[in-house]
C-alpha cells in the first residue's frame, strides 16, 4: 500500500485535473460554534499529510463578519469539538493529545491550552452546564468496576448488543457525567445498565442543558431488547443528582433536546413508529410548566434537523432536506406555519446569534464552509473560504439537476455531473452511483468517500439518482422502499439509466454502476437481474439477507424493511436476497469490504465474490483490514479511489 501511495504522489496530475490526491489537499471543516456575543465562531478544520497519510484536526477562530481565521491550536493530536464558556472568556476543546480524549480550557485572551478533565475513560463529547462545569459523555462499567479484567481473550455475552458499528462490546456504558473544572468529584447523572445518550453516527447530541445550568435532558432506550428497538425516550434529572423524569414517550425516536433561551420550553425531534429509524423526524416542544408536549410540523413532510432557538424563544429553526437540496427552515413554537428562510443550497448545523443565523454550506462542487445570513434570511455571505483559492484552479462543473419518469408514474430528480474538460460533441462513458440508506438522498453536497467530480474528472459523465427510499421527497416516496427493495427502486434506476444514455454526449454500451451499503446491494440485485452495465463495483453490499440478518448488530432494520424475521417471514428474505439469483451473475464486478464493518459483515462481500467467482465471471475482491462500513482513512482512500476508477476503466473503455 506505501509503494501505491509514493507512486499517486511521484506522478502528479494533468494541471487541472480533480484527481482523488487533489481532493485530499482540501481542508475539511466542522462543527461550528458560536461566541455569546455573536461576534465570533469556532470551528475544527481537518487536513491531510499526504506525504505520512495522516489526519490532524486543529481548532479556529474568525469573525462571524468575516475575516482571516485564527489558528488556535496546532498540536500534532488532534483538536476538535469546539465550545465558547458562558460568560465568552473561555474555549473548551476535546484533545487527545495526552493519550485519552479530555477536555482542554484555552482562555481568549491568550496563553496555552489547559487539560480540564482526567476522566479515567475519556471524554466523547461535551456542553457547558456553566462557566465552572461541564457535561461531558464517558463510558464505564454500569457495576462501576473499571479494574483490568483476568488476560483471557474470551468475550462472554448474555444478551445483544454483541458487537455495533466496528467494535466488539465490551460492558461499558455510556453515561452522562458533571465534571467540575476546577477540580472535584465527577457526578455520574445517568448510573445503569442503560447507554445514555443512546450510540448515534454523527447525529444531533442527544442531551442539552438548561439555560440556569440546574437541569439537563438526554435520550435513553429502556426497551429490553435494544438490539431491536429504535425507541428512545426523552428525561429530565438536576444537575445536583436525583431520579429522572419522563418529559416525552413517543413509540420512535425522541432526540436532539436544546432547552429555549428563557428556559421554559425544550425542543426536540420524534419519530412516531416503532422500529423504524427512517420514519419523518417531527419537531416538538415540551412546556415545561405545564408538562404538555406540542408537535409543531405534523403538516411538514419532510424529516426536520438539529433545531436552533431564536434568541427570543419565540422560533425555531431547522434545516431539513427538500428535493436534493437541504434549505434552513422556521417554525413558531406556539405553532404555526412553517416557513422558508434560506433556500437554494444544501445548509446544515443552524446556529443562532441575535438576528443573525450561522451555518455550514455545501454543493457537488465544494466542501463544507460556514456561511451567515440574517434571521430573515437575507444576506447570504461566506465567513470562511478555506478551500476557495485551491479549488479555483480546476474549473469544476455545477450538478445539473434532472427529473424523469420513475416506476409507477412518479418523478425522480437525479444529478448530473460532468468533467470540467466536457465538450458537447464528444461521447462519454457514463457512471451511475447508486446511494446507500436506502434511505438517503445523493444531495448537491460533498462527499469525499464518493466524490462525484473525481469520478467526472477521471473522464465519466456521472448520473446520480434519488430513486424510491430517496428523502426529501416526501415520506410516502421513503416508505415505497420498504419490503420491495428489488422493485420499483430498481426500476427506477433502470429508467433513470434509460434516460442518461439517451443523452447526446453519453456513449451507449459504455455504462457503468457503483455503489455501497444499500447502493452495493442494489449492485448485486442487478448483477442477478440484467447485463446492460458493462462493470459493477459493489462495496460492503448485501448479498444474502438471511444470513445478514444473523450477523448484523442493529436488528430493527432488517425486521423494519423484510416485515419480520427470516423464520417469520422465509418468503420475503427469499424473494429480495441476491444471492437466490447467482445463476445470471455475468457482469464483471469489483468487491469491495471493510474487515471492520459489523453493520454490513465482510462475509457478505466474500459470499458474493466467491459466487462470482464459480460462475466464472471476471471479479476482483479488495478488503481493507482496518475500515469499517466507511473507508476513512487517507492511505486506504487513494488506494480505494485508484482501485474502483482502475476497475471502470478496463471494462469501460475497452
Amino acid at each position: 500500500m506505501k509503494i501505491v501511495l509514493a507512486l499517486l504522489l511521484a506522478a502528479p496530475a494533468a494541471a487541472g485535473t480533480f484527481t482523488a490526491t487533489e481532493m485530499m489537499k482540501l481542508e475539511r471543516l466542522a462543527d461550528p460554534a458560536v461566541s455569546p456575543d455573536g461576534k465570533w465562531v469556532a470551528y475544527e478544520a481537518t487536513e491531510v499529510s499526504l506525504p505520512s497519510g495522516e489526519r490532524n484536526k486543529d481548532v479556529y477562530l474568525v469573525p462571524l463578519a468575516g475575516g482571516e481565521p485564527r489558528r488556535l491550536t496546532s498540536h500534532p493530536k488532534s483538536d476538535g469539538r469546539p465550545r465558547f464558556s458562558p460568560d465568552g472568556k473561555r474555549l473548551a476543546f476535546l484533545s487527545n493529545r495526552e493519550g485519552s480524549s479530555q477536555v482542554y480550557l484555552l482562555d481568549l485572551l491568550g496563553g496555552e491550552p489547559m487539560k480540564a478533565t482526567s476522566l479515567p475513560n475519556g471524554a466523547d463529547a461535551f456542553v457547558w452546564i456553566d462557566d465552572q462545569t461541564v457535561l461531558a459523555t464517558s463510558d464505564v462499567r454500569p457495576d462501576g468496576n473499571d479494574e483490568p479484567k483476568p488476560a483471557s481473550l474470551a468475550r462472554v455475552y448474555d444478551e445483544l448488543f454483541v458487537r455495533h458499528w466496528d467494535a466488539w462490546e465490551d460492558g461499558k456504558r455510556t453515561h452522562l457525567f458533571a465534571v467540575p473544572l476546577g477540580g472535584g468529584t465527577n457526578q455520574d447523572l445517568t448510573p445503569g445498565d442503560r447507554d445514555t445518550p443512546p450510540y448515534s453516527l454523527g447525529g444531533p447530541d442527544d442531551y442539552g442543558v438548561s439555560p440556569d445550568g440546574k437541569e439537563i435532558c438526554f435520550s435513553r432506550k429502556d426497551d429490553t431488547l435494544q438490539a431491536a428497538s429504535t425507541n428512545a425516550e426523552l428525561f429530565v434529572v438536576p444537575v445536583a443528582g436525583g431520579e429522572p423524569k419522563r418529559i416525552a414517550s413517543n413509540p420512535g425516536y425522541d432526540g436532539a433536546c436544546r432547552y429555549s433561551p428563557d428556559g421554559a420550553m425544550i425542543a426536540f425531534r420524534a419519530q412516531m413508529r416503532a422500529g423504524y429509524e427512517s420514519d419523518r423526524w417531527r419537531m416538538m416542544v415540551y412546556d415545561r410548566k405545564a408538562g404538555s408536549v406540542r408537535n409543531l410540523t405534523e403538516a411538514f413532510d419532510r424529516h426536520v434537523g438539529e433545531p436552533a432557538w431564536s434568541a427570543d424563544s419565540k422560533t425555531l429553526y431547522f434545516a431539513a432536506e427538500d428535493r436534493a437540496h437541504a434549505p434552513i427552515y422556521s417554525v413558531p413554537a406556539a405553532g404555526g406555519p412553517v416557513k422558508t428562510v434560506v433556500s437554494g443550497g444544501s445548509f446544515g448545523d443552524v446556529r443562532v446569534a441575535g438576528s443573525t443565523l450561522v451555518f455550514t454550506k455545501v454543493a457537488l462542487t465544494h466542501p463544507v464552509e460556514i456561511y451567515r445570513a440574517t434571521t430573515a434570511g437575507a444576506g447570504l455571505a461566506a465567513v470562511t473560504k478555506a478551500n476557495d483559492a485551491f479549488l479555483s484552479g480546476f474549473a469544476l462543473r455545477p450538478g445539473e439537476s434532472v427529473t424523469y419518469t420513475g416506476a409507477a408514474g412518479k418523478p425522480v430528480q437525479a444529478w448530473i455531473v460532468k468533467p470540467a474538460t466536457f465538450e458537447p460533441a464528444k461521447k462519454y462513458p457514463l457512471l451511475v452511483l447508486i446511494h446507500g440508506g436506502p434511505q438517503g438522498a445523493w444531495e448537491d453536497g460533498w462527499s469525499f468517500r464518493w466524490n462525484a467530480q473525481v469520478f467526472a474528472n477521471a473522464g465519466y459523465v456521472v448520473f446520480m439518482p434519488n430513486p424510491r427510499g430517496s428523502t426529501g421527497f416526501g415520506q410516502e416516496f421513503v416508505d415505497d422502499i420498504n419490503a420491495d427493495w428489488g422493485g420499483r427502486c430498481y426500476e427506477d434506476i433502470l429508467r433513470g439509466t434509460d434516460h442518461a444514455e439517451a443523452l447526446p454526449y453519453v456513449e451507449k454500451g459504455r455504462t457503468v454502476a457503483a455503489g455501497a451499503s444499500f447502493g452495493g446491494y442494489m449492485v448485486n440485485w442487478i448483477a442477478g437481474h440484467t447485463d446492460r452495465y458493462r462493470a459493477l463495483v459493489s462495496h460492503d453490499g448485501l448479498f444474502d439477507l438471511a444470513s445478514m440478518y444473523g450477523s448484523t448488530e442493529e436488528l430493527w432494520f432488517p425486521e423494519w424493511e423484510f416485515k419480520g424475521t427470516p423464520w417469520d417471514n422465509p418468503e420475503m428474505y427469499a424473494r429480495f436476497s441476491p444471492s437466490a439469483h447467482v445463476e445470471n451473475f455475468k457482469t464483471p464486478t469489483l468487491v469491495v469490504h471493510g474487515e471492520l464493518d459489523y453493520r454490513v459483515p465482510l462475509e457478505q462481500g466474500l459470499f458474493m465474490f466467491t459466487a462470482l467467482q464459480r460462475r466464472g465471471v471476471p471479479s476482483r475482491l479488495v478488503t481493507f483490514p482496518d475500515e469499517n462500513h466507511w473507508v476513512l482513512k487517507p492511505v486506504n482512500s487513494l488506494r480505494w479511489y485508484e482501485e474502483v476508477l482502475g476497475w471502470l476503466d478496463q471494462w469501460a473503455r475497452r
